[in-house]
């Protein structure tokens, strides 16, 4: 059980860390924000967002369908 938490704990300082270093560079988000691209990206994230969405709700209508037949 010691092990699994020293595990538990070097994962969780791992994932700390690399969140942090990942908000202190924010170059990149300037320079796409300053080019007009990250709307590009944000169009796209909701573009696939939006699809993923509307195959849930059929498949969930499809799955539907086939509860009632039986």
């Amino acid at each position: 059980m010691n092990k699994l938490k020293k595990l538990a704990a070097l994962i969780l300082l791992s994932v700390m860390s690399i969140a942090a270093y990942a908000q202190t560079d924010n170059d990149n988000a300037d320079i796409m924000r300053s080019n007009g691209k990250i709307y590009v990206v944000v169009a796209v994230v909701l573009v696939i967002l939006a699809g993923l969405l509307l195959y849930v709700v059929s498949l969930d209508r499809k799955i539907s369908r086939l509860e009632k037949n039986k």
